[in-house]
């Protein structure tokens, strides 16, 4: 029998019960409730925020505001109301824990648009011109021939944001959209054009409300585009048309904006599907140390949408080349820019 420890103290029977309590709890768990409380991020698992929720942001976007980032999304949750669309908003300090900040849109159907219209892949900008914020949507009828972008604005980022319209930008066909913040805070929307067999990049007005002017057009048809300027290099990306169906994601590269770019190559060119996910964004963050860049991709599954889940991984990026490296849970420290990927089991599911 080892001797007590001098000082120590027995634990009384309800402390033991506690502690047995808590262990058990622990144990039972399932490895995607744990993967936030130790810090990692685990692509494809139920990732929840700080209620236990699962977070419902699909197809979203992130922006950075006062040391914070903002995720803003789809939300698919069981139970809303059928008749309208929702998005949703979870901020976080260190991009691994989340917390729900509301839903700051729950639109009804804003313009006639018939049953099962379509609001898809919120973006939301900031703009110091005027201190507000503005939202973009991919705005459709249930046949996708309405083809607009929508926005909305708001004076506080968590919402509620206030629809102002509709509209084709520079007149053309929009759907799937993604957003860029350059170095310089000079703003853009990226969008599918179908009829002109590929996609836009396009600067938007110092208010953000408006479509100014396109800065490429990439003859490629590509959809779920995402784009970020890593070392001297701009780096385009985006997915096949399939539909829900995942395929072999591409990315270019051009050493500005206007072009010209490279020819495309497969970012997980070791797999088909690009690990099943589709691209949203690519997510630049400045650290003390280095600069991480990180895949946000969004693995669907049609027929149940709620539980659609997220493939997010720092990205491998040297000499103009970008990979996808295989999926494993990951943490991030958000002050030096240092990732670290752990060739842990796969994701719980």
């Amino acid at each position: 029998m080892c001797p007590r420890r001098l000082g120590a103290r027995p634990l009384s029977s309800p402390a033991l019960n506690l502690l047995r309590g808590t262990l058990v709890l622990l144990l039972l768990l399932p490895p995607c409730c744990l993967a936030s409380s130790r810090g990692l991020i685990r692509p494809g698992a139920v990732w929840r925020d700080q209620q236990g929720r699962p977070i419902q942001a699909h197809g979203g976007g992130i922006l950075y505001d006062h040391h914070t980032w903002y995720w803003f999304g789809e939300d698919r949750t069981q139970g809303l109301d059928p008749a309208l669309r929702y998005v949703s908003c979870y901020s976080s300090r260190d991009l691994v824990h989340w917390k729900f900040r509301g839903r700051p849109l729950q639109l009804a159907d804003p313009e006639h648009l018939g049953p099962h219209w379509v609001l898809e892949r919120p973006k939301v900008f900031y703009s110091p011109l005027t201190h507000r914020f503005v939202m973009y949507v991919h705005l459709d009828d249930a046949r996708y021939k309405l083809a607009r972008v929508a926005t909305a604005v708001s004076d506080r980022v968590t919402g509620p944001y206030k629809y102002v319209r509709s509209f084709r930008p520079l007149g053309l066909e929009s759907r799937d959209i993604g957003q860029f913040v350059d170095d310089d805070g000079s703003a853009y929307l990226i969008f599918e054009s179908r009829p002109s067999g590929g996609f836009y990049i396009a600067q938007l007005s110092p208010d953000r409300l408006s479509v100014v002017k396109a800065v490429a057009f990439i003859h490629t048809s590509l959809e779920g585009g995402a784009l970020v300027h890593d070392h001297g290099l701009y780096y385009v990306m985006g997915s096949h048309l399939t539909g829900w169906r995942p395929n072999p994601n591409v990315y270019a590269t051009a050493a500005q904006l206007s072009g010209p770019w490279s020819e495309f190559r497969e970012v997980a060119p070791d797999v088909p599907d690009t690990y099943g996910s589709q691209s949203s964004m690519l997510l630049k963050v400045h650290g003390t140390d280095k600069t991480a860049v990180i895949f946000l991709g969004d693995i669907w599954k049609p027929r149940s949408l709620w539980d659609s889940r997220y493939l997010w991984m720092p990205l491998q990026m040297r000499d103009g080349r970008m990979v996808l490296p295989s999926p494993a849970p990951w943490s991030i420290d958000v002050k030096t820019g240092v990732t670290h990927v752990y060739p842990d089991s796969s994701p719980s599911q």
